[in-house]
């Protein structure tokens, strides 16, 4: 038995360190990322090669490290050193064409004469062969360099007797043969033979789910599961095991979903209704402009929320600029109305400070608390960060605890045990996921009754995704602009095939300035690495070359943080003309006289990163203007994104694009923590049906066995929490 904590055999073999069955062979996985013998269960297959089907050659990409299957077209030994006798050691090289009977590779071999001809020999001996390495280039032609190979007869056998022909053997043993994402020093074979022993340990082990369970899903067993993806007899096998596989995913998701739903009807908070004639309606009557119909209705619903006696738990989602800090301001002042305190938690201090300075402007005198002159709705707005000062902190602390101060900003200075609230009714928390559930947590607990809460997320979110990662929450979705915003144009810059379009842009730069606006310079580190300028290097030779004269200045989150605030401050007030910044200004960085953004190396971010940078310009009836500058190679797949980014300001459909490119490992979070995702081989986006699926049954789980008395249920959220490590599933 592996760990005590769990109620399962299953979940508790899963969850045993990899060393429990490998040994001291567990350390070369660490380089895929598997650490424990269900990471390594987990790790399926990249192909199934039946016994006469050969690889697509033309599905190869550089930098891959590959098994294919091929015959061999043709094979040449060449001496190094024309003249020399081949038997007296010279150096020579054996090429070698393998081919699917369409596309070809070429794999090459170098030594002594007499290696290269014994190799010449043995690749003559089968049929075809399976040839594993990394795929490389040579002139621009793929190539496999020394690959490690075994050839195979007619009847699918193995030529030959030797230690790793014989592992090779045991992989193919059925006619299907799995062929795994390998390293250079980790072969599929190994990694097959290492599978048998994991497989070898859930031996006996009992499902984790209840029949009914099973039944209803129309799933097969358990350890059946993953002997039909490792070993499998037939294709149907396989798909029968990727479909548990699937379901597990999707269900233990669901189910921790489900009994957080739960919990949360039964817990009590404080009812916080709409008072007429507060603060909110103060401010409301102060606002210069209409709001939209989507911040009306998200609103209402927010308000609904806050008047019950169980904790609002709800996502705000919307598109770059829809108005997302209006709703939350407008909820906050509510909960001031209703007697209570509201909590914004920032990931930033350049953050925490913008939503000060941006709540701050738009209360003007009602958040100036309770001083003379003031209304007598008006509440204090105090912002506390790390890096304020000692008589700053104690200021805002005082006004914390005494309630006056209605609404907090903050960053994780906030979570620390001296910071006391008076009565805290509602948390909002900005780019959630940058945040652990401890964290959370120390803010939610600290309250008599437990606190609303109003998730912000600043990237548009695919239903599907939302029904996965924010199943727990009600959701909220502002799509529409407000009114009187300008467009922003995007443009691709090619700065290895046209470097004169660079030159253009940085006059582009000079000519924004000359008409009274600002430009923000993206780069994506702070100082330089192989391929790329740091912001640091390139402000320097930005403001010493092409901007020369301008008020050049830079931003990135190595500065101390008075420091950074004293950079935005100045950007703000319009006192700096260009600012070169790492994507510390992502998210929530509103300056209304920005009006262009340069985004250089723009093939190193990814396509929800580039539309969230974006959306710090085009902010004011100003029109746009967004670059983005890249010398990414012809080929390279970059350019999709590029030019998905450029044709469309629409984030809904951006972020459908992102989810499909990338691993929804990266999409949950689990990658920001270093964590393990628990998505393997779900797709929230092909695989929506067994998502729903999975929700209804959890649903049901639920209502059987509210108080999650089930062995294989209760290990099911243990384990959810501890794959995401407390990053993303806790909303609470």
């Amino acid at each position: 038995m592996a760990d005590s904590r769990w109620q399962t055999r299953a979940f508790a073999e899963l969850n045993a360190p990899l060393r429990t069955v490998l040994g001291a062979q567990a350390a070369l996985f660490e380089a895929l990322r598997v650490h424990t013998v269900g990471d390594l269960l987990g790790h399926l297959p990249r192909h199934y090669l039946a016994g006469t089907e050969l690889t697509d050659l033309a599905s190869l990409e550089e930098g891959e490290h590959v098994a294919v299957m091929a015959r061999v077209a043709s094979a040449q030994v060449i001496d190094a050193a024309p003249g020399r006798d081949r038997g007296r050691g010279a150096q020579s090289r054996l090429e070698v064409t393998l081919t699917d009977g369409i596309g070809r590779l070429r794999a090459t071999f170098f030594g002594g004469a007499r290696v290269t001809r014994w190799w010449e020999n043995e690749l003559g001996r089968g049929d075809r062969g399976i040839f594993v390495g990394k795929i490389g280039a040579f002139r621009e032609v793929l190539q496999m360099t020394h690959p490690a190979f075994v050839m195979l007869d007619a009847s699918g056998k193995v030529v030959g007797n030797s230690d790793e022909k014989a592992r090779i053997a045991e992989l193919s043993r059925s006619g299907l043969v799995g062929l795994y994402p390998a390293t250079a020093k980790l072969k599929t074979w190994t990694i097959a033979e290492s599978v048998r022993l994991a497989l070898r340990a859930l031996d006996g082990a009992d499902d984790p789910w209840p029949v009914w369970v099973r039944e209803r899903a129309g799933v097969c067993g358990f350890t059946e599961a993953f002997a039909f993806v490792h070993r499998p007899d037939s294709r149907s096998d396989i798909e029968r095991g990727e479909q548990r596989l699937r379901f597990d995913e999707a269900f233990t998701t669901q189910l921790t979903m489900a009994y957080r739903r739960a919990e949360n009807a039964r817990s009590a908070a404080g009812p916080r209704p709409r008072r007429p004639g507060g603060i909110l309606d103060a401010f409301d009557a102060t606002l210069p402009f209409t709001l939209t119909d989507g911040q009306r209705s998200t609103s209402d619903e927010i308000f609904a929320d806050l008047a019950r006696a169980q904790p609002m738990q709800r996502l705000l989602q919307g598109e770059v600029g829809s108005g997302k800090t209006l709703v939350a301001l407008r909820a906050m002042l509510a909960v001031v109305d209703a007697g209570g305190q509201a909590v914004l938690l920032a990931p930033t201090e350049v953050l925490a400070q913008q939503h000060h300075q941006t709540i701050a402007g738009l209360l003007g005198r009602l958040g100036s608390g309770r001083v003379l002159g003031s209304p007598d709705a008006a509440t204090d707005v105090v912002c506390l960060t790390g890096s304020r000062s000692v008589a700053a902190k104690r200021s805002a602390l005082l006004a914390i605890a005494s309630g006056e101060a209605g609404i907090v900003i903050g960053t994780h200075a906030l979570l620390a045990d001296r910071v006391q609230f008076a009565d805290l009714g509602l948390v909002v928390i900005d780019e959630q996921h940058r945040f652990g559930v401890e964290q959370r947590a120390v803010l939610t607990d600290r309250a008599a009754a437990r606190p609303h809460v109003l998730v912000l997320t600043a990237t548009p979110i695919p239903r599907s995704v939302a029904m996965t990662v924010f199943g727990d929450l009600s959701v909220s979705t502002l799509a529409e602009l407000p009114h009187g915003r300008a467009d922003v144009s995007t443009t691709v810059v090619d700065a290895g095939r046209r470097p004169s379009w660079v030159e253009r842009a940085w006059q582009r730069v000079r000519e924004e300035v000359a008409l009274g606006r600002q430009v923000f310079v993206v780069a994506p580190q702070i100082g330089a690495g192989e391929a790329t300028l740091g912001v640091v290097a390139l402000a320097e030779q930005l403001a010493s070359g092409p901007l020369a004269g301008l008020r050049v200045s830079v931003l990135h989150g190595r500065l101390a943080g008075d420091v950074k605030e004293a950079v935005m401050g100045d950007f703000v007030s319009g006192d700096i003309d260009v600012l070169v910044a790492t994507t510390i200004i992502e998210v929530g960085v509103d300056v209304p006289n920005a009006t262009m953004m340069v985004i250089w190396d723009a093939d190193r971010f990814g396509i929800s990163q580039l539309h969230q940078l974006r959306g710090r310009i085009g902010r004011s009836s100003l029109p746009g203007v967004c670059l983005l500058v890249s010398s990414a190679e012809p080929d390279a797949p970059s350019w999709e994104r590029l030019a998905a980014v450029a044709s469309t300001r629409d984030g809904f459909a951006l972020a459908e694009l992102d989810l499909a490119q990338r691993r929804e490992g990266d999409v949950l979070g689990a990658s920001q923590s270093g964590g393990r995702s628990t998505l393997r081989l779900l797709r929230v986006l092909e695989h929506a049906a067994i998502i729903e699926s999975a929700r209804m049954l959890a649903d049901e789980a639920v209502r059987r066995d509210p108080g999650c008395a089930t062995p294989g249920f209760a290990d099911a959220l243990a384990q959810t929490a501890l794959l995401s490590d407390g990053d993303w599933i806790d909303r609470s």
